[in-house]
């Protein structure tokens, strides 16, 4: 009861942290989508208009476009005159600081003349205004340019050329015919100490005066009137038709988020994305429970579905570049590599239908992208080497191109597209797709998957693993290479993973290096278990499971190797040494766990094969005679064995898929051991020609 009870906790514990974990992508999927209201109004410049004819159902303005609208606050700012104050401490200052330092200059006799000039023409530059050089350069490049001088209370209009820089300063002290004689021995002194802005850029004022006329900038220029046609079907969309549309759209727009739309838009992306994220859940549910179940597969489906949509909303909103640019065939390719064609279907379908939420041309985009992801799931069936990637790659490109042509050939009836830039789109998404190979290994290690690329490199004979395994064991390893073979040959028959069979099967008898000689098939004459008790015996026997689990640690094989190793002979018992043990110990209670393996029983279809094919390959080469009758009779008696014994139990094989790997296996058998039919009883004189037909 308490064993029950535990099962229902974890079942509802298990239940609500799927649920949760889809509110919390549904959660980020309709947080990033863009809450403004997207184009409802489809058309292409130079294109004709393919809907109906489109009246104006109420009046409103035509809004200049946004190319216009950027010019005019260009011109603003362009030609805006900025404020500057004439700051009369500055004058001041300088002709005191000259004034006192004239009593140190001996300007070699030239007298006090001089110096008053000197003075007098400073006053008359500050009062014009000095501006510092730097500044006035950047106003000056324009000589219309002009400035507003603040002088006090009164502001004035001062054209650029009217005031001076401080170099036009300098050079304007020295056109005084006075000075202008004697400039070489004035030169020898630094008047430019002397010489400074005394022109103070008024920030605020300017900005803030700036901001009013940029404010003040009329957005319309013109009005539609109720009942006015703005287009007919097959009319061409010119820019003004485009700029009529857009004003449409944009008082739309307005009238709903006057009307509380923005609200409704978001409620209605709320419900449409709970609505596919629920759909696939429950086709994971109903028709994937193992994916369902398993938190790994789980993560990485729902990590793949939130990252799309998501990209795509930051580029809508943001504008960074066509949506084209993304590889969403990606998906799709993991999804296949590491689940099912099926499931990679119905993740990319979901995930498309997301993106299509944030989108401009959905109908477009949905089409392209659906086929983009088919043909990738037919073009990586099973993902054996680098170059099915590349093909992968060009296929989905193409693909992607020609549907889009298609589309726009119906929608268009143009040959030629006019907008040829959205294939280079198609081709930088195609050669993002070559990111699927790196890819691959960071989604093994972050969600626990093993890959086919990664179980083939697994499957050379040539890995140190399998090499010491050569070494060390060779019966073991032949047995080894024999039971892949045949677990493959059955894994294909009934539609399990052959190469996941496979390699597990190389790998699961890895333990048997610790002491193989104790094994039969490494065996030449002695048998060391005749100095061993049946106990003994049964310990060494059982303990190649755990010291394969310990050499798959050391070597960093996948979990999904370990698995095999762990399952291979799953909770069954060492029957040769606890018979012989009962025989010799009849009147003593056996404990079966002393003879028995750790477990557990198989759990996936391909644990459970590679249990029958090892089991009956062990026992097939201790038969007397291979007869069909005998090789029928030792398969069907060993799997019905470890059928009686529940050691299928937990794995979801059929009676059907275990009476194909019976006769898989007697045939494959039979062909390995050469047997052959029976000859009926020949008579004496007939011998010789028998004998000369072998």
């Amino acid at each position: 009861m308490v064993k029950y009870k535990y099962r229902g906790s974890l079942f509802w514990r298990n239940l609500l942290t799927r649920i949760l974990l889809v509110i919390i992508v549904a959660g980020i999927i309709i947080s990033v989508l863009p809450k403004t209201e997207s184009a409802q109004i489809h058309y292409d410049i130079g294109k004709p208009w393919m809907q109906g004819t489109v009246i104006a159902k109420f009046q409103f303005p035509i809004y200049k476009s946004d190319e216009v609208i950027q010019a005019e606050r260009d011109s603003i700012v362009k030609h805006f005159p900025p404020y500057y104050k004439l700051d009369a401490d500055i004058e001041k200052q300088c002709l005191d600081e000259f004034a006192k330092a004239v009593y140190t200059i001996d300007l070699e006799g030239l007298g006090e003349t001089f110096k008053y000039v000197i003075i007098q023409e400073l006053h008359k530059i500050y009062g014009v205004g000095v501006m510092g050089q730097a500044e006035y350069s950047n106003l000056a490049a324009d000589t219309t340019n002009s400035i507003r001088l603040i002088d006090g209370k009164d502001v004035r209009g001062v054209s650029i050329t009217d005031i001076y820089s401080t170099k036009a300063a300098y050079e304007k002290l020295f056109a005084n015919k006075v000075l202008t004689d004697q400039r070489q021995t004035i030169q020898k002194y630094n008047l430019n100490n002397f010489i400074k802005p005394n022109l103070i850029y008024d920030k605020e004022r300017s900005e803030a005066e700036r901001e009013e006329l940029l404010n003040g900038i009329i957005e319309t220029d013109d009005m539609v009137m109720v009942g006015q046609k703005i287009i007919d079907k097959g009319e061409i969309v010119t820019p003004e038709i485009a700029r009529v549309l857009t004003s449409l759209e944009r008082e739309m727009m307005k009238r709903k988020t006057d009307e509380g739309g923005s609200n409704h838009r978001l409620l209605g992306q709320a419900l449409l994305v709970i609505i596919l994220l629920a759909l696939f859940t429950t086709y994971l549910a109903l028709f994937r429970r193992d994916y369902f179940e398993k938190t790994g597969s789980l993560l990485m489906v729902y990590t793949l579905i939130t990252l799309f949509p998501v990209m795509v909303s930051l580029m809508m909103r943001y504008i960074f570049f066509s949506v084209y640019i993304l590889p969403f065939a990606l998906l799709p390719i993991f999804v296949r590599i590491f689940l099912d064609s099926r499931t990679a279907f119905m993740a990319h379908t979901t995930m498309i239908l997301l993106c299509a939420v944030a989108v401009k041309y959905q109908y477009e985009f949905i089409i392209v992208q659906l086929v983009a992801g088919l043909v990738a799931i037919f073009t990586l069936r099973e993902l054996a080497k680098r170059s099915q990637i590349f093909n992968a790659m060009l296929m989905v490109t193409l693909a992607s191109m020609v549907t889009y042509y298609a589309l726009q050939l119906i929608q268009t009836n143009q040959v030629i597209p006019e907008d040829r830039s959205i294939f280079l789109h198609f081709i930088f998404s195609g050669v993002a797709l070559l990111l699927a190979y790196p890819l691959m290994l960071l989604i093994e290690k972050m969600f626990g998957f093993t890959s086919s690329v990664t179980l083939f490199e697994l499957s050379d004979t040539n890995k140190d693993l399998l090499r010491q395994l050569s070494e060390v064991a060779p019966g073991t390893f032949q047995h080894s290479i024999m039971v892949g073979n045949l677990a493959a040959e059955i894994a294909n028959k009934i539609g399990a993973k052959s190469l996941l069979v496979r390699t597990g099967a190389l790998y699961h008898d890895i333990g048997k290096m610790e002491n193989p000689v104790y094994f039969t098939e490494n065996q030449a004459g002695l048998n060391p278990h005749e100095g061993l008790t049946e106990k003994e015996s049964a310990k060494i026997i059982l303990s190649h499971v755990t010291e394969g689990i310990k050499l798959a640690e050391q070597y960093n094989l996948p979990r999904v190797i370990k698995d095999f190793i762990n399952t291979h002979h799953g909770a069954g018992q060492t029957k040769y040494f606890y018979i012989q043990y009962q025989n010799a110990h009849p009147d003593e209670e056996v404990n079966p766990q002393d003879f028995s393996y750790p477990g557990p029983n198989p759990f996936t279809r391909e644990q459970a094969i590679l249990m029958m094919a090892d089991a009956v390959e062990a026992a097939s080469r201790s038969l007397d005679e291979y007869t069909e009758e005998h090789i029928a009779t030792l398969v069907n008696k060993i799997i019905d064995g470890q059928v009686s014994n529940g050691s299928f139990a937990d794995c979801p094989i059929t009676f059907r898929d275990i009476n194909v790997v019976k006769q898989t296996l007697i045939e494959r058998l039979k062909s390995i051991y050469h047997t052959r039919i029976r000859y009926p009883e020949q008579q004496k004189g007939e011998e010789d020609e028998k004998n000369r037909e072998e």
